[in-house]
């Protein structure tokens, strides 16, 4: 069944990407990564916006989470940088971004 956004699944190197877009950009990013503009390369990292917790009324909630497609350290600034490949925003996405660069508000955030 295809995607709702139209997204087509792209394996390279093993790696099984959402889409294609995203798939590309991992493709940069590892020559990026060879040519040392960037280092220590990680797909898939798990940011906690909030975490788990047990209500007043005993209700166990569970947590947060914004799994980013990309993260990495640019190596001209030392700075860390977390990338989504983005191609449809969604409401839910809106949200977890803001909450995102709230709670973590050192990372370089790059939407491409």
């Amino acid at each position: 069944m295809p995607s709702k956004y139209r997204a087509v699944k792209t394996t390279i190197d093993g790696v099984t990407f959402a889409s294609k877009k995203e798939a590309a950009r991992y493709v940069e990013l590892k020559l990026c990564e060879k040519y040392g503009y960037i280092s220590n390369l990680e797909l898939q990292p798990k940011y906690i916006l909030i975490n788990k917790f047990t209500s007043k009324s005993g209700e166990k909630v569970r947590e947060l989470a914004y799994i980013a497609d990309f993260r990495y350290v640019d190596t001209s600034t030392g700075l860390t940088v977390v990338e989504d490949a983005k191609g449809f925003k969604t409401k839910e996405y809106k949200i977890k971004r803001k909450l995102l660069l709230w709670r973590y508000p050192d990372i370089d955030f790059r939407e491409v």
